[in-house]
This record gives structure tokens, sequence and C-alpha cells, in this order.
């Protein structure tokens, strides 16, 4: 899903340099591992960490960074559910 944020960038007339890209492939690398490790409780605060990141990367195009506020609603929402339902 993240990958899917660099050509709208680039159809809206942003220029997202290679160091953007890097970085968004990069945390959508560290996101589907992370997906597979939910198991383990660490991977809940790896990921809550990595929605941070999405919004510093803001500083590159500031569509990251509103991609890591929603994302980071959206796991804030996820960990909430978790807490409610493991106790």
């Amino acid at each position: 899903m993240l990958l899917l944020g660099i050509q709208p960038i680039r159809i809206m007339g942003g220029h997202l340099s290679g160091w953007g890209v890097g970085a968004v492939v990069a945390l959508a690398v560290v996101a589907f591992l992370l997906a597979g490790m939910m198991k383990h409780p660490w991977a809940w605060a790896a990921g809550a960490v990595l929605q941070v990141l999405l919004v510093a990367c803001g500083l590159l195009h500031w569509s990251l960074a509103v991609l890591g506020i929603i994302f980071g609603a959206a796991w804030a929402y996820a960990a909430y559910v978790r807490r409610r339902i493991l106790g």
C-alpha cells in the first residue's frame, strides 16, 4: 500500500528525489516484514516507530507525512482494539 504513494506524487507534479523513493521502498519492505512478525510483542512497538518514521519522511514530500498520519491513525486503532480484546 505504501508503494502506491510514489506514482501519485509524480503525477501531481511533486518532486520526489531518489532518496525519497528509496525511503518509501525501505519503509514498505520493513512494514511487510513486520506484518509477518505481529505475534511478537516487540513488533507492535516497532510498527509504531515505523509510523513515526513515515511522518518524518514528510520532510522529503508533504504527501508522505499525510500517509504517515493516516497509517498512524489506523495503527493506533489496531493497537487499541488489540488491547481491548487481549486485555
